[in-house]
């Protein structure tokens, strides 16, 4: 009777702790079950722990049966896709014809009205970032998911790093002649990446091109000064608390602007006289977004390729 009893008071502390004494009770409760012949085989399989019943039926047949099941829903899904796809491309204008709104009604709105909807004097930015903004946002959020996703494969375990790992593999040797040539090219990289970004609206330039040049500054830094010189400012955290920020802000700023296009709705944010510096509605915030994007994914890759920093 005591050995029943230790059993269950074992499956109840798997079934109310934490992982670790769950896993604890689970070994111990096997371990008990065997020395309790008196406990009936019925009895004895209702008191199973989760991972001895998940170990028998990845053993059994349910998971052969749950394989082909998945593998016919994938097909069927995948051909459902591609017939929509299929309607939709039989939808379209032919290819190549004159009459085509492409090659006619949508270049003459963004070169005629651009102006006047946007505030933006670069027709590229306008169309980028205010007529086609969910493709942008879409693009900025591809980039985000690709460096969480590479972070995710490639980042060791923190713990194990700081544990087994000495932090002066990340430091290069001192090469005199790189570092005093990056004090002069870093400044004067951010101050450019800075600029093209600001001034995405009224030249050629914005939030990609911008970013672009921002994370190779960041990059010769790293090669210059070492990792641990650039973890002072920019760690795991900083990458994805700016990257989450930027993105909130993008989305939630566009889809005030969707809310009220589409409903026509008068927007409070003004456009401002174009040609000046603060203008072009949320043209300019959302080019600063997309180029902290960029500049952040840029290093993160280098970074985590190279010397895995963050």
């Amino acid at each position: 009777m005591n050995d029943k009893k230790n059993l269950w008071a074992r499956i109840t502390a798997w079934v109310d702790g934490d992982p670790i004494t769950r896993s604890r009770a689970s070994v111990d409760g096997m371990a008990a079950a065997e020395e309790a012949p008196d406990i009936k085989p019925e009895k004895r399989h209702h008191e199973k722990s989760m991972l001895e019943r998940l170990q028998e039926w990845v053993t059994n047949d349910e998971l052969k049966v749950y394989r082909k099941f998945y593998k016919i829903l994938s097909i069927i899904l995948a051909c459902i896709i591609i017939g929509c796809m299929l309607m939709t491309v039989s939808y379209l204008p032919s290819f190549g014809n004159p009459d085509n709104p492409a090659n006619n009604e949508v270049s003459r709105k963004y070169i005629e009205d651009s102006m006047k909807d946007t505030g933006a004097v670069n027709i590229v930015a306008g169309m980028i970032l205010d007529y086609r903004a969910f493709d942008t946002f879409g693009e900025s959020t591809v980039l985000f998911i690709a460096a969480g996703a590479v972070i995710i494969l490639l980042r060791n375990d923190r713990r194990k790093r700081e544990k087994d790992m000495d932090d002066t593999l990340f430091e290069p040797d001192a090469d005199v002649i790189l570092q005093n040539i990056a004090r002069l090219l870093i400044p004067a990289s951010l101050f450019f990446g800075v600029y093209v970004v600001l001034n995405g609206h009224l030249s050629p330039g914005g939030g990609f091109s911008g970013g672009t040049i921002m994370g190779a500054a960041l990059i010769l830094y790293c090669n210059a000064f070492g990792a641990g010189e650039v973890q002072r400012f920019f760690t795991y955290r900083t990458f994805n608390a700016v990257t989450v920020t930027a993105l909130g802000f993008y989305a939630a700023a566009k889809s005030y602007s969707f809310y009220t296009g589409a409903n026509h709705i008068h927007s409070v944010i003004p456009t401002g006289v174009p040609g000046d510096l603060i203008s072009s509605g949320l043209i300019l915030p959302l080019n600063i977004c997309v180029g902290v994007i960029v500049a952040c994914t840029m290093f993160g890759f280098y970074s985590l390729f190279n010397r895995e920093a963050i």
